[in-house]
């Protein structure tokens, strides 16, 4: 099998474990970084079980190179079948938490032969849309087209995340709930009832919406959209050894 080269993940950083296959490969947040405490459970799970497992940084985030705002869905997804070429071998369990998740679910679908299994956190499916775009004021959407940007607070960080009109714009071209979205591999998709991010509206609209023989749904009562208590953090490693399995 051919191997992306390796000058294309040239400024993306990345620790990788290596082990027996399948890998585990954790697809990160909006705005978030490798280092965050799932990664690193992930991680750990990975190492006392002999897994291959690999964690990164997309373009603009963490400690890869690129500005942030310069950044879009499509971009990320791109990066992140990037690494998984260059970097990993054979079929791979995704797991995407947050925005990750978004980016599992465009991966499966544009190179089902390396993934072996789906685990979604919290998955913040087509969020450009139906989280900011839907949400904006008239205000916001003039002055997103005037000027190509706006700030908007965020509960999950000290300061407020910036918005391009190139990240509205972009995410519309890689929708996953308005189109088909079959899921020939096992899919797992975890989420917390009391997620105020992500609601468990959407993470029920993904399940009736895509298409496949093993999908499941596992609710965590009263969790949030961090999904990092111990219970969490076992419910996402049980996730994976289920699909493994």
């Amino acid at each position: 099998m051919a191997r992306q080269n390796k000058a294309d993940i040239r400024h993306l950083a990345y620790d990788k474990t290596d082990g027996r296959g399948p890998g585990v490969v954790f697809l990160g947040g909006f705005n978030s970084n490798k280092n965050g405490n799932k990664a690193l459970f992930l991680e750990s799970w990975a190492k006392s079980t002999g897994r291959a497992f690999l964690r990164f940084d997309y373009s603009g985030h963490g400690e890869s190179g690129g500005a942030f705002e310069d950044g879009s869905i499509g971009d990320w997804a791109k990066d992140a079948g990037a690494i998984i070429r260059a970097l990993t071998d054979g079929q791979q369990v995704l797991v995407g938490s947050s925005m990750g998740g978004w980016i599992a679910l465009l991966l499966a679908k544009r190179m089902p032969e390396r993934v072996a299994g789906l685990v979604t956190i919290a998955a913040a499916v087509d969020f450009t849309e139906d989280k900011y775009w839907t949400s904006f004021t008239k205000a916001q959407r003039q002055t997103l087209e005037r000027e190509g940007r706006i700030e908007i607070s965020s509960a999950y960080d000290d300061g407020p995340y910036i918005i391009t009109k190139h990240l509205i714009d972009e995410g519309r071209s890689n929708l996953v709930l308005t189109s088909p979205l079959a899921l020939p591999m096992p899919a797992r998709f975890l989420h917390g009832t009391a997620d105020e991010a992500v609601t468990v509206d959407t993470a029920f609209r993904l399940l009736e919406h895509a298409e496949g023989q093993d999908m499941t749904l596992l609710l965590a009562k009263d969790a949030d959209h961090r999904f990092s208590t111990p219970a969490c953090l076992k419910m996402i490693t049980d996730a994976v050894e289920d699909i493994l399995r």
